[in-house]
This record gives structure tokens, sequence and C-alpha cells, in this order.
């Protein structure tokens, strides 16, 4: 049975002010990033190409704010056509890894191209991280309130769930745990931070990530 509705539409209505501060903050941090992480962009684009010649960027059809599909950009850690040849989750030591895609994903050094995405006003920094609509067909009324705000490049089960290919590895059904399981935790905490979202919570889960990266 699905929960009740938490009205969460009338909540975000009543802070529609730190809403565009939020906005605000996107569009003038993710501008001043891509223009002095350039080179990095160019040194991740030299390595993806060398240990695997292909396109640089992987962009994959994500489900954004109010149903609105979307391509995001995330620099290439598979081989070329990964899609075509395993699930649309990476489970464990995936075989379509390759090196270099290892360490960006290891770091989280993928994720960057997604400056892109909240430059582009796709994204935020921070929401709900967008998930592919084969996925989202499968949420109920309830879970679908995580559609009204901007997916983001973290939040609260990025951090929660960092080793989620390592927890799928054992699991004789990954997909199925990943559906029936992991996926309602996530949304639940993607709840929690709809309920307190505020530039001030942003910069809080910022900073949690960065600690939660460097931690390993």
């Amino acid at each position: 049975m699905d929960k009740p509705s938490l009205d969460i539409a009338q909540a975000l209505e009543g802070r529609r002010t730190q809403l565009a501060l939020k906005r605000l903050m996107d569009v003038v941090i993710s501008g001043a990033a891509l223009l002095l992480l350039w080179p990095v962009f160019l040194l991740i684009a030299l390595a993806i190409v060398i240990d695997d010649p292909g396109p640089v960027f992987y962009r994959q059809v994500r489900v954004g704010r109010n149903g609105k599909e979307f391509r995001i950009f995330k620099f290439r850690s598979m081989v070329v056509n990964a899609d075509k040849k395993g699930l649309q989750i990476t489970v464990g030591r995936d075989s379509r890894i390759t090196r270099v895609g290892a360490f960006l994903r290891r770091t989280k050094l993928d994720e960057l191209a997604q400056l892109i995405n909240v430059f582009a006003g796709q994204m935020s920094f921070v929401g709900p991280r967008p998930e592919v609509p084969r996925y989202v067909e499968l949420y109920t009324p309830y879970q679908r309130q995580v559609l009204l705000v901007r997916p983001g490049i973290t939040d609260y089960a990025s951090i929660a769930y960092r080793n989620e290919n390592d927890m799928l590895s054992g699991a004789e059904n990954p997909e199925r745990m990943y559906i029936d399981t992991i996926m309602p935790a996530k949304i639940e905490l993607n709840m929690k931070y709809l309920r307190e979202i505020s530039p001030l919570a942003d910069i809080r889960l910022i900073l949690s990530t960065i600690a939660a990266v460097i931690k390993g």
C-alpha cells in the first residue's frame, strides 16, 4: 500500500526564495568551476581516449524535474556501447569498466562532467540522483514526488550507498535487489532532503560528500 502524500509541492512552494538562491548558487559555482577546471577536464579526456579509444563523455537518458527527460553527462568510465553489453546498473568489478574508468569512479571524477548539466539548469549540485526511465516507471505516486525538484550530483543516498556496486555484487539477482531494496531506500533519503531543502542543507551535503570521497 502506498504511503500518504506529504504534500511536498506545498512545502516547496513555501520555500521559493530559498530555491531561487539555491539555483543562483548552482549557476555561479558551476560556471566558475567549468572555467577553472578545464585543464582537469582535458587531462581526464586524454586519459580516457588513450586507455580506451572512443567518446570522452557518456551521455545517458535520465528523468529530471517534473518527469522531463534529459541526457546526463559523465566522463566515460566503461567500454563503448556498455549499455548493450549488460545491465543499466553496475555490479561489483564490472568487466565493462575500463582501467581509467575504475579510477574515475573511485574518486568520483567521472561525475565532474555533470557541472555542464548543472550550468544548463537540468541538474543541481544537490538533489535526488536522476534515474533512468525504466526505473522511474516503477515509482509509486508517493515516490514520484522526488521529481518535483532538479536532480543533483549528490544527495544523502549518494553518501549512504557510495559502495552500492559492492552491495549488489553479492546478490543472486542484482537488479531485483536494486529495485526492491536499494531504490526504495534511496527514495526515502531523497524525501528527507525534500523536507529540509535549502542552500544551507546543500552546503552540508556537499561537505559530507567531499569527506566521504576522501575517506574512500
